[in-house]
């Protein structure tokens, strides 16, 4: 478990949250099957190391599904990423959702790992999706992590 303090985000945290998701993502919107999602307008929560923030995540709660949006962790292997995402799971579970889901994309193997080995599951692949969300997003990048194309979506699911 996380040595560092998890809080639910607050409306008063939304513009640090907005930032925070344009460093460490490029822009304040993410797309995700073929949606544009403006982070900082969603629920979340924050991992603390006394004021500073060392992880964030983000998620939406919709016809019984959590969506986790972002997920950041400044402290690879601290534990952060997990405590977050647990946060995230409990939450989803109050709220009577039936499942948890992510989208990630085909370049990112740490990802992958990381949710596969907190039990999520690989259900879908969408071939070219991340071609097609350039028409929303034209920042997105060519290539990504290791110098992969970046270009399926790929979704993970968790069931509660």
């Amino acid at each position: 478990m996380s040595e560092f303090p998890i809080r639910a985000l607050s409306e008063a945290d939304r513009a640090w949250v907005r930032r925070f998701i344009a460093e460490h993502w490029g822009d304040e919107v993410l797309i995700a099957h073929g949606q544009a999602f403006r982070p900082h307008e969603h629920a979340g929560f924050a991992a603390f190391d006394g004021e500073s923030c060392v992880g964030l995540l983000t998620y939406r709660l919709e016809r019984g599904e959590c969506e986790v949006l972002s997920i950041d962790s400044l402290r690879e292997g601290a534990g952060v990423g997990s405590a977050l995402l647990a946060a995230a799971v409990a939450a989803a579970r109050a709220a009577g959702c039936a499942r948890a889901y992510l989208i990630t994309t085909n370049d990112n193997m740490r990802a992958l790992r990381f949710y596969q080995r907190r039990g999520f599951a690989l259900v879908a692949l969408r071939p070219r999706a991340i071609e097609r969300a350039r028409a929303l997003k034209p920042s997105i990048p060519l290539v990504g992590f290791g110098g992969i194309p970046l270009r399926d979506e790929l979704e993970l699911e968790l069931w509660l």
